[in-house]
């Protein structure tokens, strides 16, 4: 059987702000075809360590691979281009502009052609078509040429996705793609997330217990900046660590 392909590794990522240790120690890896999810209460180091992975925190300690090269001292921008794609808790969203133009400016960002200043980028074929593409698959083919302001806050956030999967990534890091979503939202966007393994190793950070272990294929579990327990969801539900720091001691 061929083994699991590695996208993302993190290894002994540690991130120290003076005496405070945020992440301590953390290894974690991502595979194609799957979703990770991290999950841990406020303060528990989750957004530290995606920023650490996506080149937007320096790391103390530790080391980062993408595609098997290391890119510990890359910057995010540099990983971007290099294949990892990532969503924030925020919105990033140019709101006056349609759906497809954000969608194409975050294209374009991918293979910046400085040179061919006198090219009209919305003539560029290239990020046009993986403008297209990317909305299509996040699910807002319907709406191309509404404004991103006008969309929904769940179709905002599928506009998020979208911008992500046109600059063709491998890799996606997703920071709380559900935050402020309704009951009626969560689980066709959480259904969404699972599409997107194919073809891509994901990480999902998210507060949504019931989303994340009903999509997760593993789950690494941070308390005070260090893993307590990583594997399916049913090894996570019923370790003891986890129900005590943050399921709830039965």
């Amino acid at each position: 059987m061929k083994p699991p392909e590695v996208l993302l590794r993190g290894h002994g990522i540690t991130r120290r702000w003076g005496g405070l240790v945020a992440v301590n120690d953390v290894s974690i890896e991502l595979q194609r075809g799957a979703l990770h999810a991290v999950i841990g209460t406020n303060g528990a180091g989750k957004s530290t360590l995606i920023n650490i992975l996506a080149g937007e925190t320096p790391p103390s300690a530790g080391s980062v691979e993408l595609l098997g090269q290391d890119v510990t001292g890359w910057t995010q921008p540099r990983r971007a281009r290099a294949g990892l794609g990532r969503t924030y808790q925020r919105s990033t969203l140019f709101p006056d502009f349609s759906v497809f133009e954000n969608c194409r400016l975050a294209a374009q960002a991918r293979t910046p052609k400085p040179w061919a200043w006198w090219r009209d980028a919305q003539h560029c074929e290239a990020s046009c078509t993986a403008a297209q593409a990317a909305a299509t698959r996040a699910g807002l083919a319907d709406v191309l040429d509404r404004a991103a302001g006008l969309l929904s806050h769940g179709q905002q956030r599928q506009l998020e996705i979208a911008m992500c999967l046109a600059t063709a990534p491998a890799v996606l890091l997703l920071d709380e793609p559900l935050a402020g979503m309704g009951a009626e939202e969560t689980e066709p966007h959480a259904g969404a997330a699972v599409e997107l393994k194919d073809g891509h190793a994901l990480l999902l950070v998210e507060h949504d217990m019931d989303a994340v272990f009903r999509v997760a294929d593993r789950i690494t579990v941070m308390v005070n900046g260090a893993v307590i327990a990583c594997g399916t969801a049913e090894e996570v539900r019923n370790h003891p660590d986890v129900q005590t720091a943050y399921l709830g001691a039965a």
